[in-house]
């Protein structure tokens, strides 16, 4: 990279760190186009242009380029030729892929809070939680405020799908799929976060490699704290302590996991895992496991010789 290249390079990365729409970066280019704005500035801050000793600042940048260009596409009042639909929706936000991130948009900027807990707890799983596990959440690549509405960038979960998406499972999957779950969940609880969601859309997997991914942590809160909010279609699902807004514990996570797994299995469900899932549910939170850890130890005690892998 040549000197001239890499001050243009350094100042760019700069000004798109410090942005919050993609239109405070368009006047740089000076293009008025936003499309061709894009693409001068992914030119400049492309991880494969960059340097060795800006690798890191590359992918970074390109990334936040990305999301702003992604947001402004939707959002952007005067992009009306570039605006185009989501490529998912979730809950609570829009969500819009490159490939490599996805950049999430809250629909209704009243639930901005709870983009911004989502966003609190990937840093505190990423900044607390023991990295050996950190592949059972998305990774935050940045947060930031578009046109009064929270935008969260993700990285991208290639390869994963959401329960919800899936055909009918073998027992021997769901044994694989519960004990992933009580490590993830073990995980985000020994850095303090309660997931509060545990339902078949909010949980990825790759059955080619055994993978499994949380995500949508927009409910989320961290242990003790009250809930913020809850999805109205699935409110007979939840543990009593949601709808009544009580503190949430561990044991609110082991209830919604333990309700998930029952659901999978259906009325084939072996009967000692039956039993282990009910003594799981239990409506007092005290009476419930409360050390997802411990419980996958008990779990894998417990698991049919047939569907051992």
């Amino acid at each position: 990279m040549n000197p001239g290249y890499a001050k243009r390079f350094d100042e760019i990365a700069a000004r798109i760190a410090a942005a919050s729409t993609f239109a405070e970066l368009v006047d740089e280019t000076g293009v008025g186009i936003d499309r061709q704005a894009y693409r001068i500035l992914a030119k400049i801050v492309h991880p494969d242009v960059a340097d060795a000793t800006r690798r890191g600042p590359a992918n970074e940048a390109f990334a936040k380029l990305n999301a702003l260009y992604n947001a402004s596409a939707r959002y952007e009042p005067r992009d009306r030729k570039d605006r185009r639909e989501p490529d998912l929706k979730g809950d609570l936000a829009d969500l819009f892929s490159d490939g490599v991130t996805l950049v999430k948009v809250v629909r209704d900027p009243a639930n901005n809070d709870l983009m911004a807990a989502e966003a609190a707890a990937l840093r505190r799983l990423r900044d607390h939680g023991d990295p050996a596990y950190r592949a059972y959440a998305p990774r935050l690549a940045d947060s930031f405020s578009y046109y009064g509405r929270t935008a969260n960038v993700v990285a991208r979960q290639r390869g994963f799908r959401n329960l919800a998406e899936m055909p009918d499972f073998k027992p021997a999957d769901l044994v694989w799929i519960w004990r992933r779950l009580l490590a993830g969940l073990g995980w985000a609880h020994r850095a303090g976060v309660v997931h509060a969601a545990v339902f078949e859309e909010h949980v990825l997997i790759d059955p080619r490699v055994r993978g499994l991914v949380l995500v949508d942590w927009c409910y989320s809160t961290a242990i003790g704290r009250r809930p913020k909010a809850l999805i109205a279609r699935r409110e007979p699902l939840y543990p009593p302590e949601i709808p009544t807004g009580r503190p949430l514990t561990t044991a609110t996570d082991i209830h919604l996991a333990s309700s998930l797994m029952k659901r999978l299995f259906g009325p084939d469900m072996p009967d000692p895992l039956r039993r282990f899932a009910d003594g799981c549910r239990y409506d007092a939170p005290r009476m419930r496991p409360q050390n997802a850890w411990q419980l996958l130890t008990e779990f894998d005690e417990l698991i049919p010789r047939q569907y051992r892998k």
